[in-house]
């Protein structure tokens, strides 16, 4: 792995432009999107997108979604582009929204775990942006880290988890949005939500009407990244408290808004919901790095706008 920790600019061409022969040569590149940081290869090579597979230990039931420069390379993917589709991408393009369409034929299958659907997005970082034009291709990008585990936020947290796993590591910074995309279903008549995120659910109403939200299949693949029960997961266990009630036994951290603790390590998170996703997982990383017993955090609120983190905290803190 190029683990050079040089943070990665637009002008540094040199750059860009190995990484995007490392996707097109069908090996895998981390880089930073506004949302984590993704596991790259070209969406349209079987064999490298085995390779995402196998670097992240991720079942074949679970897709993956694909990055495009634009809606135009968007279209060239799926077999239909909706009108809902067009009203979403212009208003929520580039950003954290992955739509999920009825693919092409040259979409391979491995990608989307065997369904006929694919998820597409166009990622707001200028950086990943400028790789997928170098290469010329789509990249299939979740997100950089072993299945399960936190999703990482920095090029160190990509480097400490992924190890040699990856050619290269793009180091754009910390991310700006901070948790995955919201992934919504345009593949039938009813928009169906499939995965919570910073676009919400209201937001995505007040443009195309109702949304239903999906439940995960008991058997089978998944038709979104992120259904599993347990995911975004710290190596420590985390347990989700109210009323600052701290675990009996152990010492650990504790990641509160209102209610103060006495934990051995105490971080206090932002209030909005914006600010306390793009925190999150780093502050989650550091202190899983402590060697504590437990991390405690506090629930969020129990309304829409915290939807998404709600998601991520209570798959974490699933055993």
């Amino acid at each position: 792995m190029r683990a050079t920790g040089k943070r990665i600019k637009l002008s540094d061409r040199a750059e860009l432009v190995r990484a995007a022969a490392l996707i097109r040569a069908g090996e895998l590149v981390a880089f930073p999107t506004e949302t984590v940081y993704g596991l790259g290869a070209n969406a349209l090579d079987p064999a490298a997108v085995d390779k995402i597979y196998a670097a992240k230990g991720r079942p074949a039931t679970s897709p993956l979604i694909v990055h495009v420069d634009s809606i135009e390379m968007a279209k060239g993917l799926v077999l239909d582009w909706p009108s809902k589709a067009e009203l979403l991408a212009r208003r929520f393009w580039p950003g954290p929204l992955t739509l999920v369409l009825p693919k092409q034929t040259h979409v391979p299958d491995r990608l989307t775990a065997g369904l006929a659907t694919v998820g597409i997005r166009v990622p707001a970082n200028e950086l990943a942006i400028a790789l997928i034009r170098e290469a010329g291709v789509p990249i299939a990008a979740p997100s950089a880290n072993r299945f399960t585990e936190l999703s990482p936020t920095t090029a160190e947290h990509v480097r400490e988890t992924m190890g040699d796993r990856v050619a290269m590591v793009l180091d754009g910074g910390p991310t700006t949005v901070g948790i995955e995309s919201t992934v919504l279903s345009l593949a039938a008549p009813d928009a169906v939500l499939l995965r919570p995120g910073m676009v919400t659910q209201a937001e995505i109403e007040e443009l195309i009407g109702p949304v239903r939200t999906a439940q995960p299949p008991d058997v089978g693949a998944h038709a979104s990244p992120g259904m599993h029960p347990r995911h975004y997961s710290p190596r420590t266990p985390l347990v989700l408290i109210s009323g600052g009630q701290l675990p009996a036994s152990g010492r650990g951290a504790y990641l509160w808004m209102n209610t103060r603790a006495a934990a051995a390590r105490s971080f206090q998170m932002p209030a909005d919901p914006s600010g306390y996703a793009r925190t999150l997982y780093g502050i989650l990383h550091a202190a899983d790095s402590e060697g504590w017993d437990w991390i405690a955090v506090e629930r969020p609120p129990e309304t829409p706008a915290w939807a998404a983190i709600r998601d991520r905290l209570e798959r974490a803190a699933s055993r």
